[in-house]
């Protein structure tokens, strides 16, 4: 791949990043609240908000009641799956959110990934030359570092195992 089709796929990559950190940059900075579920569960604790009995919700899902019950065991137990727990959201009047919350910003987790896997490498080298009796180059900022690594490892390189061995020659 050429320099500037590598440039340009990097480019995609960074948009598509920003783009989904303002989709998830307010679950993140504001729905830190939402991540524990209510004691007994969502669907427990939303039916039982509505005044609806298990027997009600069984009956608007179309199921037993022993049924019913199972589904909002298997939440608990976090065995629930994704469409039996959409299904108890429209018995619900509800809408079923699913998201993966990014812990910081994409940028920032692909910069300390693309460091760590710099420093990796820069390591090893220096290593080497250290065993040839070679001048060891300094080492640069994170700034710089980020820069140069930009140009070495492609975004898919950075989450390969080997890349990111950090102390091993």
């Amino acid at each position: 791949m050429t320099t500037h089709a590598r440039s340009a796929k990097q480019n995609l990559l960074t948009v598509a990043r920003n783009k989904l950190d303002e989709k998830t940059s307010l679950l993140r900075t504001r729905g830190t609240h939402l991540h524990a579920p209510p004691r007994g569960g969502w669907i427990a604790a939303i039916r039982e908000a509505l005044g609806m009995s298990v027997q009600d919700f069984a009956d608007r899902l179309g199921v037993t009641r022993a049924a019913a019950a199972k589904l909002e065991s298997n939440e608990l137990r976090r065995t629930i799956q994704l469409d039996s727990l959409e299904r108890a959201a429209q018995a619900l009047n509800c809408d079923l959110v699913y998201a993966l919350v990014p812990r910081g910003s994409l940028q920032d987790i692909v910069d300390t990934q693309r460091l760590r896997a710099f420093h990796a490498i820069s390591g090893r080298t220096r290593h080497h030359m250290r065993l040839e009796a070679q001048d060891v180059m300094d080492v640069p900022s994170d700034r710089d570092a980020i820069r140069q690594a930009e140009n070495l490892i492609s975004d898919r390189m950075l989450w390969r195992k080997e890349s990111n061995d950090a102390g091993k020659p």
